[in-house]
């Protein structure tokens, strides 16, 4: 923070706090002032893009083990909403911002984003030059950081950073999953949003899914596809699954290294082929490895609401929501059938090829059978969706119930519920119309898109 910043602040209600500093493994360090709790907090520096919705990225399970980079200049405007919260405390290690604001303006806002981390127990720091410090991340990539408003002493914070755990094959799963299985049905939707939100649908489909850290959004995304929603613990065995004769399994959204969380994809490959199957993120990751697949840790994540994904059956770009840091490697699920992929024999670690090819390409897995690629993503060429066509199941990456986010990829819910019925054309959906369903205006608009 400058010396003309902080004369500004003391000039005003918002004053300036104690002094805070952020260090980097590399040894890069930033200045500012804590805006949360007093302590110290180890993780991994990471950005998150998303211009709002800062609250459902703080309280997504996912980012346990991590210290989180909101990109927006001020963070907190809009209070804090607790029927926004993703889950009921916060698993991420810090935070940190260019400016909070101390005075929010929302007539859904229960207290400020401040007072908020300051009751979880989280250390954030304000006043740091976030475009320095995600530039510096894109460039170095991912690493171990430490944020403390007890120490300011850089030879100090370098030391205790550098003895640090790395999220690199931690179980995290384990650590924000539930202790024991728990319903989840349209009771426990907030009220706060049936302003905007329809009433779902009567429940159709009983859903058995894995906690591996799941955002409730997800869960609502669920019950408003017709799911009757019991979730259980991450290493839950498969027997005692099929033994409540689910009409499908999901697989949920997680944190960390998906190689260290073996209690889960061990599960998952007794289940394909015995269940229709969904996962998303970590549950995407987890389908990957039960298949065999190999697994990479990206440079630096996927994280916000804005990331485009090609998807290779309708030709449609998705504006994604994302949270992850690994990634599966596309080409370690078998060998291309030519049959079915454009004649093609050999694999490309840019899966963009594909979409200039306009071809989604199938491989022949020797655990699962045929295995398609069905979403790209365009930034980076990574995998971001696969389907098996000799079990019911598909999974992607990025997150469909955008919270926070845009809708586009509100359809795979729908696409799970199509599947539970045993149909064929389960992801041939019409996403312009899908990404309206459950809103109040949905109907009318989807009217209008009809006859347009």
């Amino acid at each position: 923070m400058s010396d003309i910043t902080e004369q500004l602040l003391r000039g005003t209600s918002k004053g300036v706090g104690a002094k805070a500093a952020l260090a980097l493994e590399d040894g890069t360090v930033f200045f500012g002032a804590a805006c949360g709790a007093a302590g110290e907090a180890f993780g991994e520096i990471c950005f998150n893009t998303s211009l709002e919705g800062y609250l459902e990225v703080i309280s997504d399970p996912s980012y346990a083990g991590q210290i989180i980079t909101l990109t927006y200049p001020q963070i907190g405007n809009y209070g804090v909403n607790l029927e926004d919260a993703q889950s009921g405390k916060p698993a991420l290690r810090g935070l940190v911002v260019r400016d909070m604001c101390a005075t929010p303006s929302n007539w859904r806002s229960d207290m400020a984003l401040g007072e908020y981390l300051e009751r979880n127990g989280v250390v954030a720091i304000e006043g740091v030059d976030t475009r320095a410090l995600v530039r510096h991340v894109r460039d170095h990539g991912a690493q171990r950081a430490i944020v403390s408003t007890v120490d300011d002493d850089v030879d100090s914070l370098l030391a205790k950073v550098r003895a640090s755990a790395s999220i690199v094959g931690q179980n995290l799963a384990a650590t924000v999953s539930c202790e024991r299985p728990y319903a989840h049905t349209a009771h426990d939707m907030p009220d706060s949003v049936r302003f905007a939100l329809a009433e779902g649908p009567d429940a159709r489909f009983s859903v058995i899914a894995y906690d591996c850290g799941v955002k409730r959004s997800i869960l609502d995304g669920l019950v408003r596809a017709g799911c009757s929603v019991t979730c259980v613990p991450w290493d839950t065995p498969a027997e005692d699954v099929l033994a409540q004769h689910p009409d499908g399994v999901f697989l949920s959204n997680g944190p960390g290294d998906p190689d260290a969380v073996s209690g889960t994809y061990s599960q998952v490959g007794k289940l394909l082929g015995k269940v229709p199957m969904f996962g998303i993120c970590l549950g995407h990751q987890m389908m990957g490895k039960a298949a065999g697949a190999d697994i990479e840790k990206l440079k630096f994540g996927h994280r916000g609401g804005n990331h485009p994904v090609m998807n290779l059956l309708t030709r449609r770009v998705e504006i994604t929501a994302q949270n992850h840091g690994f990634g599966v490697l596309f080409p370690s699920m078998g060998e291309l059938v030519p049959d079915l992929s454009g004649g093609y024999t050999e694999h490309h670690d840019d899966l963009r090829f594909w979409v200039r090819a306009g071809i989604a390409p199938v491989v022949r897995n020797e655990r699962f059978g045929r295995i398609r690629l069905t979403h790209v993503n365009l930034n980076d060429g990574t995998v971001e969706g696969v389907a098996f066509l000799d079990v019911p199941a598909f999974c992607v990456q990025y997150h469909p119930e955008a919270a926070p986010g845009p809708t586009d990829a509100h359809y795979l819910f729908t696409a799970f519920a199509r599947l539970m019925e045993g149909r064929k054309d389960y992801l041939d959906i019409d996403i312009a119309a899908d990404r309206l369903a459950g809103w109040r205006f949905g109907a009318e608009a989807a009217k209008e898109l009809a006859n347009a």
